[in-house]
């Protein structure tokens, strides 16, 4: 059987979800993440079995929903900047804007035909390392056949000897480069089909804010920066997730040995 290029391989989970700090030592930046890779793939040393390939009852119906945090929250764990500042001082991405952004995703798979319907998932419903458990119990209540899952990281360096970290995604390592008051964000979407455990596709958005900041007026513009990272990185995943959705769309109908697909539309009732 032929596999899909956007799977990654298996045996990087050995390595998942270690992180990396180059150069520098943890207290120059604050970080708040919450991982898809952390919530699919808890027991790093224990891949997840393939279902097979998708079985994609068109038109889909899609859920989308954010990952949890290590805590049980959406914040996941930080660290205490070299200021002393608390991450919750910097860091502003609420519920509201959450929801606000998984209607925007909701809006984009909206437009097309293959899809029949768009469930927004409470958070509720989503577990810290819950898995593919977790996501057959979502599409039992929600009746659910593809979830989009939303993942957010965001690291702000403060100290100049602070040069770079390293974390590892559903696709591999991504190093991030660093200087003082830099703010970089990424805002993730991964989608699978939940039956077979298949990554169908993945629309990443990046931001990186130079930052200039005074220790008078440190505070201010570190959280300022970090609402501009999250809106820029929110809008690149956007123009991804358009992009991916369309060769998705063409995927399915030129890669008949990786989907099996079933009209519904074209079923008697």
């Amino acid at each position: 059987m032929k596999r899909s290029g956007l799977a990654f391989n298996l045996s990087l989970l050995k390595l998942l979800p270690f992180v990396l700090l180059i150069g520098g030592c943890a207290t120059g930046s604050t970080k708040h993440t919450t991982s898809a890779v952390k919530f699919l793939y808890p027991d790093k040393n224990v891949p997840v079995a393939s279902q097979g390939i998708p079985v994609l009852h068109l038109p889909l119906s899609v859920g989308i929903a954010f990952v949890p945090g290590e805590g049980g929250g959406h914040y996941g764990k930080g660290l205490l900047n070299s200021t002393g500042l608390q991450d919750s001082e910097n860091f502003r991405f609420t519920e509201r804007e959450k929801k606000k952004l998984m209607q925007e995703v909701a809006d984009h798979f909206k437009q097309y035909s293959f899809i029949r319907e768009i469930k927004i998932i409470s958070s509720s419903y989503l577990k810290p390392g819950g898995s593919f458990a977790n996501l057959d119990r979502v599409r039992s209540v929600y009746g659910v056949d593809v979830i989009a899952l939303m993942s957010f990281d965001q690291t702000q360096f403060t100290d100049e000897g602070f040069a770079s970290l390293a974390y590892w995604t559903l696709i591999g390592v991504l190093v991030v480069p660093g200087e003082k008051n830099d703010t970089h964000t990424m805002v993730d979407t991964v989608v699978y089909d939940i039956q077979s455990r298949k990554l169908l596709f993945r629309a990443p958005g990046l931001s990186n804010i130079k930052g200039s900041a005074t220790p008078v007026n440190l505070k201010k513009n570190l959280r300022a920066d970090s609402e501009k990272g999250i809106e820029q990185a929110a809008k690149e995943m956007i123009i991804n997730l358009d992009a991916q959705l369309a060769l998705f769309r063409e995927k399915i109908k030129e890669n008949p040995d990786e989907f099996k697909v079933v009209d519904k539309t074209n079923m008697a009732p």
